[in-house]
């Protein structure tokens, strides 16, 4: 007796399908479609024209002889069954990827790719040198790093676009879907400009901080706690926040904003006088809630590539010689 169900009679066109007419490219369009919600969106993210990605979803549609995005809906959300599919396409797509990535990588790191992310503050200096050593190393693997904040990152992470990232570990430790090592700590401080109003005062008060901007990245939960009851508010957002931060130093540089951020970033900024540390009487300098517990952070239970393994050997390396010329 035929069956109507959504689920099964697209299961048995899968299971029908001749291996030739298996497209995971027509797949992985069909997995951009329902990420942008948009033909136009989708087709443009996929280096397509809008047209030829139309037809490869029909064309999809018509291999599986059923209905897989409901057009009538401004969301293009797909059907029952084209919820199916996408399900089994993502695991397609994911599991050809890394098949591939574990053949080409499996015994030598003379060719491949490394994907991984870094939060703004390792993105000056810590991962510039890694990355140049390991590619000194390793001149054939085509290596490609995200700069985002923590959160993007997990989502990275999560959905296999890298293969580990490196902020500040608190987030993840508790969540068994993560596993964490742990590099250095970072000092957090506050930095302005030389020729600051704030620097003309002898003594400098947490209350004095609130007068001027604030220009940060996406700060932790534990900052921003922190910040929201020296500012006496339930909530506490800054007036800048970027994830670049050569463009905040610049902002802070040219501006009466006061920076904030991990002192590594801005060591040679320092060093020069172009930027100044600033101290408040009232908050103590080793504050442990200011200070970034930095680390590489990667998936349970997912095994790394050789080219991420060498990556983070040489991370740990470099970390390393840092702290010890720091101190």
């Amino acid at each position: 007796k035929t069956s109507t169900n959504p689920r099964r009679k697209c299961l048995r066109a899968i299971f029908r399908m001749p291996q030739k007419h298996m497209d995971l490219r027509q797949l992985r369009y069909f997995i951009a479609l329902n990420e942008h919600r948009s033909f136009v969106r989708a087709a443009d993210a996929m280096g397509i024209t809008q047209p030829a990605f139309s037809r490869s979803i029909q064309g999809l549609e018509q291999e599986f002889g059923c209905v897989l995005v409901d057009r009538g809906n401004k969301d293009l959300r797909p059907t029952p069954e084209g919820q199916v599919v996408l399900q089994h396409a993502l695991t397609l797509v994911q599991g050809a990827a890394l098949l591939s990535a574990e053949v080409t990588q499996m015994t030598k790191l003379d060719a491949g790719e490394l994907r991984f992310g870094c939060g703004p503050a390792p993105a000056v200096k810590l991962v510039p040198d890694a990355v140049a050593q390991f590619i000194n190393a390793h001149p054939k693997v085509r290596t490609c790093f995200q700069v985002d904040n923590w959160e993007k990152l997990s989502r990275a992470l999560s959905r296999e676009e890298i293969e580990f990232f490196i902020a500040d570990i608190r987030h993840f430790e508790a969540d068994p879907n993560f596993q964490t090592q742990a590099l250095t700590p970072k000092r957090g401080v506050f930095f302005c400009r030389p020729g600051h109003p704030l620097l003309a005062k002898e003594s400098l008060s947490t209350n004095d901080m609130f007068d001027y901007p604030l220009a940060t990245t996406l700060i932790p939960p534990g900052i921003r706690k922190l910040l929201a009851n020296l500012s006496g508010r339930t909530d506490f957002s800054p007036s800048i926040e970027t994830e670049h931060f050569p463009a905040l130093v610049k902002i802070v540089l040219q501006s009466n904003a006061i920076g904030v951020g991990t002192q590594e970033a801005f060591v040679e900024d320092i060093a020069k006088g172009s930027l100044v540390l600033l101290h408040w009487r009232n908050l103590p300098q080793n504050i442990e809630t200011l200070n970034a517990r930095c680390g590489i952070v990667s998936r349970t239970g997912f095994r790394l590539s050789p080219a991420a393994r060498a990556m983070i050997e040489t991370l740990v390396a470099v970390d390393k010689q840092e702290m010890s010329v720091a101190v």
